[in-house]
């Protein structure tokens, strides 16, 4: 697959890194700085350039990756080179059919990433839509394989809701990773040996919901002995209301999702 990287930011690296390990691609990416693409051509041994190709060619997959704020000013650039390229957007918020007015392209695909991408246990929600053909949407959830599964999304509306559970969960993770740490180190364990626990603590318990089918509430209750140590601890959570406001702040993320695309996809 031949594909090209508009941007070359942090998660681009992290696909541009998993492509670069499944082997058998082409790899060109387009940044605004000659030190970044030194960076990129010495860590990945692909192309970099600032500046654009004349054409993209119709069988080139092309992945804008660059700060949604950018989009519009980038894809005003990129139209007149596209020339019928495949294009995936990973920037968040703007909608398609902002996209494809700016592109004059309705072969266009959105994903939403989220940062574990970097070690190759990314999560990634993938719609294409109706107008899309089936290899089109394939090509874009393969690019994506490169650095972990991949969830097709039936509605576009289907990337806010992923955004507010994977897209952005991993930043809700390392929140209740800080509380635990400063509990390990509150309990008496320097910050080292603090970071040790939790961090092994996470992995497991991951592992141990990956490894079975077992609902991971029943999960939890096989942790929690009546009367023992770690229902005080739960207790204490429940009345605190700790679950009800993990729930209602994935809600608030994804209603800022949904207002920062109307934001970016205005003209």
């Amino acid at each position: 697959m031949q594909i090209t990287f508009i941007g070359g930011g942090n998660m681009a690296a992290a696909i541009i890194g998993g492509l670069v390990r499944e082997g058998g691609h082409q790899i060109r990416v387009i940044e605004r700085t000659e030190a970044r693409c030194a960076q990129l051509r010495s860590e990945y041994g692909v192309e970099a350039s600032t500046a654009q190709p004349e054409a993209f060619g119709p069988d080139e997959v092309v992945v804008l990756a660059v700060k949604p704020q950018q989009l519009k000013e980038v894809c005003v650039e990129l139209a007149p080179r596209l020339q019928g390229a495949l294009t995936v957007s990973i920037a968040a918020g703007v909608r398609v059919a902002a996209l494809s007015r700016w592109l004059g392209s309705e072969r266009i695909v959105r994903v939403m990433p989220n940062t574990p991408a970097m070690v190759g246990k990314g999560i990634s929600g993938v719609y294409a839509p109706p107008g899309v053909s089936v290899a089109d949407a394939a090509s874009a959830a393969d690019v994506m394989r490169a650095v972990g599964e991949v969830v097709a999304l039936a509605e576009e509306g289907g990337i806010d809701d992923i955004t507010c559970v994977s897209g952005s969960g991993p930043a809700y993770v390392f929140y209740f990773m800080e509380a635990m740490i400063a509990a390990a180190k509150q309990a008496g364990f320097d910050p080292m040996t603090a970071r040790k626990l939790v961090v092994g603590t996470f992995e497991g318990a991951v592992a141990l919901a990956a490894a079975t089918d077992t609902e991971v509430g029943t999960l939890r209750a096989n942790v929690t002995s009546k009367g023992g140590t770690t229902e005080r601890a739960i207790a204490r959570f429940d009345a605190e209301g700790v679950r009800e406001a993990i729930v209602a702040g994935a809600m608030d993320c994804r209603d800022r999702s949904m207002e920062m695309g109307e934001t970016l996809s205005r003209d």
